[in-house]
């Protein structure tokens, strides 16, 4: 017996759902010699497919924290956003039964899926004896009758299994952790439990209870392509870095400021990137893409070499490819994963982001841009920074703006804290002009860009990060479709402060149907109107006699009214010296419109249209298309070894 009284050796009679939870206590992370629990807790929620099997084993195994949630996709939420802030190295098992509550769980399975993060959802399933099918809740299938609603799960997991017999544990759970702890192939991992299955006692193996260190390695790239990666460098004379969310998860800011500052390589961010450098850092031009600032994206335009570290390079970093518009454009990706570090033609580094730079500043051996090139570079980020203060300055009336109000809470809210935002307009004025001072200030989903995401995303990031504020930003549409939450922020005393931006509807919907042409029609929370075409728009619209302050309070939060940019930031100061989780609630101006800066995103345009509006932004569409690039590989390919 050890310690805990588990055998070392023969075996241990216990449940499937027993053997399970167990195994999950013993799983331990280590990275860089710094080793942690992988599993911090469980979300989860009970039905008659889960609470006699992992129900009653969480009951028996409290080493692994329970924690009951409210929402099936807000708990998935939750454990990926306590995954992002851990970078990748712990997370949560989120469990519910068979049916409504599994399936309410795909959409934050995708979520973690698209933007890398490990999650174990752990779902009841059908009966694997089937005599008494079909169950409550059960999809019948007239094709087969190993087929469950679990079965959704398989596009959006990066590992699936159903356990159909207790011993299958046996196999699948090393597999399931060896993708958790991947850095390359992460993301969420389903385990379909048969409720009957569930509760089923098997002789395990001891050895499966040994305490088991699951390392994450540091891989380099193959040797020829660095040295064929830093000739592209020297021989470059505009080059650029692009850096994405695998320089924060590599733990990789230290080595992409020292690289910057002595190569001199102007620095964009994606929105999973945004806080690899400091606003303030002389390389770094901030956002680049779709919602980029006019710095990043006139360095992106010139660019004649491309160095992503770290990115999947989205439709939104590339501006829909006419972001890249040097006629020999090359690009260089740093990442761990070989399907995005070859995108693009490019020369690939597949490795980690932070050991690849290191090796890669070696072979450089100091070289660095033109300095004409670098004081170009820096000449923008000013530019820029004075643009940002500008924005901050705005004061619409009579309703505050939302740029306005990102300036109430860069400036006024602790400086320290962890900002979180999903969807809608917010994370593009974010992505802009928010001013980042530590690496896990900002704090998006937008990947999946899930409405939804932010207060449960918020609930993740504070348990991950307890000695921080977590400010979460959120508008009124994101907020409704998931704001039960914050009973659980009030029930486990995590605190929290919500800023939540009431501008009538989706806004950001809004604005994209106006720009093409469609003026915002379906958009505005707003009673139908009785002409032809219902104009939502129009001033004279009865909006809805909804009070989401009062909901917010209703829910156990605290709720301060605000009306104006300065009340905002009185109550961001009084939020921060509370205790309890507090909603600022603020009517704003959905019409508010932030520049462009120098990008394109690609939303087709309807072809035929009695509609001249709609005819005037196909035009506009049609003389943009044909700036869209492919960026295929040179004829022949990177230089071979000789």
């Amino acid at each position: 017996m050890d310690t805990r009284g588990i055998p070392t050796d023969g075996t241990v009679r216990l449940t499937m759902a027993q053997a399970l939870i167990r195994f999950l206590t013993l799983q331990r992370v280590e990275r860089d010699g710094v080793e942690a629990p992988l599993f911090a807790g469980c979300f989860g929620i009970f039905g008659h497919g889960n609470v006699a099997g992992i129900g009653e084993a969480l009951q028996a195994t409290p080493t692994l924290r329970y924690y009951q949630a409210r929402n099936e996709q807000a708990m998935v939420h939750a454990a990926a956003a306590y995954a992002k802030v851990k970078n990748r190295l712990q997370t949560f098992a989120c469990t519910t039964s068979i049916g409504p509550g599994a399936t309410n769980m795909i959409t934050g399975a995708a979520a973690a899926t698209i933007n890398r993060l490990p999650v174990l959802l752990l779902p009841g399933d059908l009966f694997a004896r089937r005599n008494v099918a079909p169950v409550l809740q059960q999809l019948e299938s007239e094709h087969g009758q190993d087929v469950s609603v679990n079965d959704c799960f398989r596009p959006v997991s990066r590992y699936w299994d159903r356990i159909n017999r207790p011993d299958q544990l046996v196999a699948s759970l090393p597999e399931a952790m060896r993708v958790l702890t991947s850095p390359a192939d992460t993301g969420a991992v389903t385990l379909s439990l048969p409720q009957d299955v569930q509760t089923e006692a098997f002789d395990y193996p001891a050895a499966l209870f040994h305490r088991r260190v699951w390392r994450v390695p540091r891989n380099r790239p193959d040797r020829w392509a660095l040295e064929e990666a830093a000739r592209w460098i020297r021989a470059a004379r505009r080059p650029m870095l692009v850096a994405g969310g695998g320089v924060l998860y590599s733990d990789a800011t230290d080595a992409l400021d020292r690289f910057a500052r002595t190569t001199g390589i102007p620095v964009g961010e994606t929105m999973a990137g945004k806080g690899s450098l400091r606003y303030d850092h002389s390389a770094n031009m901030g956002a680049v893409g779709v919602s980029g600032t006019f710095a990043a994206n006139r360095v992106a335009a010139g660019a004649d070499l491309v160095i992503g570290v770290g990115t999947r390079y989205s439709d939104f970093t590339t501006a829909s490819r006419t972001a890249f518009r040097h006629p020999k454009v090359r690009f260089v990706n740093v990442n761990v994963a070989e399907f995005d570090a070859s995108k693009h033609g490019a020369l690939p580094l597949t490795g980690d982001a932070r050991a690849t730079l290191d090796e890669l500043a070696a072979l450089l051996g100091g070289w660095a841009v033109e300095p004409a090139y670098r004081a170009e570079a820096e000449g923008l980020r000013a530019e820029w920074d004075s643009e940002v203060d500008r924005i901050y300055g705005l004061r619409h009336a009579p309703l505050p703006g939302q740029g306005e109000l990102i300036g109430a809470v860069n400036e006024d809210g602790d400086p320290e804290a962890i900002v979180v935002c999903a969807a809608g307009s917010l994370p593009g004025d974010l992505h802009r002009f928010w001013r980042v001072r530590h690496p896990k200030q900002y704090h998006l989903e937008y990947g999946y860009s899930t409405m939804g995401y932010e207060i449960a995303g918020g609930l993740g990031a504070k348990l991950a990060a307890p000695g921080r504020e977590v400010i979460v930003l959120v508008g009124d549409g994101s907020y409704l479709m998931l704001s039960a939450d914050l009973i659980t922020a009030v029930q486990e005393g995590v605190k929290l402060t919500v800023v939540l931006m009431d501008n009538d509807g989706y806004k950001s919907i809004g604005a994209l149907s106006r720009s093409l042409g469609q003026g915002g029609w379906g958009t505005r929370y707003a009673f139908p109107q009785d002409d032809a075409h219902p104009g939502d728009e129009r001033a004279d619209v009865r909006t809805l006699p909804v009070d989401l302050a009062l909901n917010a309070e209703s829910l156990g939060a605290r709720v301060i009214r605000c009306a104006t940019r300065d009340d905002v930031a009185a109550a961001l100061v009084d939020a921060r010296a509370s205790d309890r989780t507090t909603v600022i609630y603020v009517p704003t101006d959905r019409y508010e419109a932030l520049p462009g800066y120098e990008s394109w995103w690609d939303v087709p345009v309807a072809e035929v249209s009695e509609r001249p509006s709609v005819r005037e932004a196909r035009g506009a569409w049609e003389r943009m298309r044909v700036e869209e690039r492919d960026f295929l590989p040179l004829a022949d390919g990177p230089r071979a070894p000789s």
